[in-house]
Order: structure tokens, then C-alpha cells, then sequence
């Protein structure tokens, strides 16, 4: 097994456990730091395969961006350290359930899916590239509106949360 192979079965490890672990974990702010693990291991995946600007972005972003974000709103809801009620076995179960479901379908997807056996001319993946797909200058496309639509839908976000903390009840002493 090479050096390669093993990098990859431990970041695939580390993606899956801490996601694992956000999911299951009772505590609020485990699950936030457990996210961040785990996006923190999808950077490390984009730069095995060495793909440096998305796992830079990946970095600032997600890492930097959007959790940090989840933990100051976990903190502003004044929450971090209360524990999050059990869940009833029947959500646990329908949750499984649904998840095995979605699995099951996106295999289908794939394995009846025909990929084809000639692929269009590679583009090299630096940052004029990338600016130049996203914008559509080459190819008449462009995805500046998804783009955008998600940064209108991050800020919409950062407004409930904290809309949501501005709404607390007052602690009684």
C-alpha cells in the first residue's frame, strides 16, 4: 500500500468520523467543532488530489466562514453547553431509514448511468481558469447568480441567527 493510499484512507476516515460525530453528538458545540473537522479533512482531500485553489477556498470559506459562523451564533443563543434533548427511537429510526433510501437511490442513479468513454479537452485547474468557468467568458454560461443566490442566502442566515438571539428570554438570576 503506498503513501498515497494510506493519506487517503485516513482523511476519508477522519471525513466520516467527525461527520459521524456531529450528527450523533448531544452536544451543541461538539457538533460545530466536529463539522470543522470534517471540512477541515475535505480541504485535506482537495489538496491530495491537488486541486490547491478549491481547497484554499474550501479553507477560507467553509473553514473560516461558515464555521465560524455556526459558532458564534451557537454562542450568541447562549447554548454552547447545554446538552440537546434525546431523540425519540422513531426519528432515529426514520432518519436511518431515509438516509438508506437516498443511498440507495443515488446508487441506482449511478450504476445506471452511462459515462462516457471520451472526455472533452481538460482545463487546467488555476485561477484564471476557474474565474473565466465561473463567469461563463469561454462558454456563454457562467454560474455568477448561484454564486450570488448563496451569498444573499449566508446573509438571510446570519440575520435569523441573530434575530434569534436578540429574542431570548432574559436569565433569570
Amino acid at each position: 500500500m503506498s503513501g498515497s493510499t494510506i493519506l487517503f484512507y485516513m482523511l476519508a476516515g477522519l471525513i466520516l468520523g467527525s461527520g459521524l460525530l456531529s450528527v450523533t453528538t448531544r452536544q451543541l458545540f461538539r457538533a460545530a467543532i466536529y463539522l470543522l473537522f470534517s471540512l477541515i479533512g475535505m480541504a485535506g482531500m482537495y489538496f491530495w488530489m491537488e486541486y490547491d485553489f478549491i481547497a484554499a477556498v474550501q479553507i477560507v470559506v467553509y473553514v473560516g466562514g461558515i464555521t465560524v459562523l455556526i459558532i458564534f451564533s451557537i454562542f450568541l443563543t447562549q447554548q454552547a453547553g447545554e446538552l440537546l434533548p434525546q431523540a425519540k427511537f422513531s426519528r432515529s429510526l426514520f432518519s436511518a431509514l431515509a438516509s438508506f433510501c437516498a443511498f440507495a437511490l443515488v446508487m441506482i442513479q449511478i450504476l445506471g448511468h452511462t459515462f462516457p468513454t471520451k472526455t472533452a479537452t481538460t482545463v487546467d485547474p488555476n485561477v484564471k481558469n476557474i474565474g473565466y468557468q465561473m463567469l461563463g467568458v469561454n462558454s456563454g454560461g457562467g454560474y455568477a447568480l448561484p454564486f450570488e443566490v448563496v451569498s444573499m442566502l449566508l446573509l438571510a442566515a446570519l440575520v435569523g441567527c441573530i434575530i434569534i438571539a436578540l429574542n431570548q428570554k432574559p436569565i433569570k438570576k
